[in-house]
């Protein structure tokens, strides 16, 4: 086992007692004023030491606050360069929407928790203007926060104030200082992970080599709603209506976000059943340069959140003390995973059919990859790739489809083992279907 910081966002709404709702949207339209300007200075060329004094000496926030949101916008700024060259957008230079407030623990905003398990609040929304109340939200979050309070483990950490689906609230972060987390090196189940438009393929195989489950996560739903809204936005940009494409772009964010929530959970909750597993990804700069479907299709691809997918899975896994790593993502797509074969070519896959053009093996293709990846790994870290000439005959594909956006109060929190979530869970994120269907995988005897 080993040591790994672990940070959690608990999300509250606010029920105010002084002050008002629009002392805090007058200090989230500072913090706008705030990225706008940050970004101005960025693109005058300005070097960011220099951006960030002069930002603060003209905001009408505490400075820690001020430091904080200059930093943010400043992270967002960073994040456009380091992946630019995968088609990343760059931030636009004005937004026309209020902007979070980030705030540490202790100067811009302070929880009180009381005896009666309830929490006040107080927050200072612009210099010399406080929003004073209390918290509501799921019991879950409530006891997580209780427990960041009184235990040494435990720390408060920043907080961003937030007006979304027409509520004010307030998302705090927990950190655990020491959680532990397995050792990569002491795992007995390996499991691949190949991440595609529409689906998670997973592959379970321990360090001998034979392949103990396999499945295949279906969200078709969310490339059908990024498309309807890539055509919306696309036809707003073409009719220069700025403010609705803001609107459909977040629309699309929300929900793409909120079933990706649902499939890491589901990722981990299957992962959970092996004994000592780690999860192993594609590196995704290298996954992201070996794509190219022409130009429209690639910046779709490029803008898909696999990232996203990746540290969700990453985080709930490590919550449950289960290790996760990358390993390099060359050819698994096209390579065939049979040992005493391994041909290479990209026309070995057609679609979601994977057909060996040497040895003639034959599989799922996005199941294939994922084990693939499994052997990548295995050859990396022990040098040995298993025998494999053969995989399980039949691949179980699981469709999940959202019904709509999400985002209860508990939307980070554990999922259960069982796979079936509570009533309360169902009502507050809209109850997910699932739907069992076995593909035959026709692998040659």
């Amino acid at each position: 086992m080993q040591s790994s910081k672990l940070t959690q966002t608990l999300s509250f709404g606010l029920n105010i007692a002084t002050g008002s709702g629009d002392d805090l949207q007058m200090g989230c339209l500072e913090a706008r004023r705030i990225r706008n300007e940050t970004n101005r200075l960025d693109r005058a060329g300005w070097k960011w030491d220099d951006i960030k004094p002069t930002v603060v000496d003209n905001a009408d926030h505490v400075n820690n606050t001020t430091q904080l949101i200059v930093d943010k916008a400043l992270g967002e700024i960073e994040t456009y360069h380091d992946n630019k060259d995968d088609g990343w957008g760059r931030p636009y230079p004005y937004i026309d929407e209020s902007y979070p407030m980030v705030m540490n623990h202790g100067e811009g905003y302070r929880l009180f928790p009381k005896d009666d398990g309830t929490v006040r609040l107080r927050i200072t929304a612009t210099r010399g203007t406080h929003v004073k109340g209390e918290l509501r939200g799921s019991p879950s979050h409530f006891d997580r926060l209780q427990t960041a309070f009184t235990d040494d483990e435990w720390r408060v950490g920043t907080a961003e104030v937030v007006h979304k689906h027409d509520e004010w609230r307030l998302h705090v972060t927990v950190t655990h200082e020491t959680h532990r987390v397995a050792s990569k090196h002491n795992v007995d189940t390996i499991v691949g992970v190949d991440v595609n438009e529409d689906c998670v393929a997973l592959a379970a195989m321990s360090r001998d080599g034979d392949v103990t489950d396999s499945v295949v996560l279906e969200y078709p739903s969310v490339k059908e709603q990024r498309h309807e809204l890539f055509t919306k936005r696309k036809r707003m940009q073409e009719a220069k209506q700025t403010a609705f494409e803001t609107v459909v772009q977040t629309e699309e964010h929300d929900y793409v976000h909120d079933c990706l929530h649902k499939v890491s959970r589901h990722v981990v909750e299957w992962v959970s059943q092996f004994s000592a597993p780690i999860i192993v990804f594609e590196d995704l700069k290298d996954m992201r340069e070996s794509i190219d479907y022409g130009t429209r299709m690639n910046r779709r691809l490029h803008s898909l959140p696999f990232a996203a997918l990746q540290e969700m899975v990453s985080y709930k896994a490590a919550w449950e003390g289960i290790p996760s790593d990358k390993v390099d993502p060359e050819y698994t797509s096209q390579r065939c995973p049979r040992t005493e074969c391994q041909h290479t070519a990209r026309a070995n896959r057609q679609k979601k059919r994977f057909t060996c053009q040497q040895c003639e093996f034959q599989d799922h293709s996005d199941r294939k990859a994922a084990v693939c990846v499994v052997q990548e790994w295995l050859d990396r870290e022990t040098g040995n790739v298993p025998s494999l000439d053969r995989l399980p005959g039949r691949v179980r594909v699981m469709r999940r489809a959202a019904s709509g956006a999400g985002g209860g109060p508990d939307s980070h929190g554990r999922h259960s083992r069982s796979g079936v979530t509570s009533a309360g869970e169902a009502r507050a994120s809209g109850q997910a279907r699932e739907e069992l269907k076995t593909v035959a995988s026709a692998v040659p005897e």
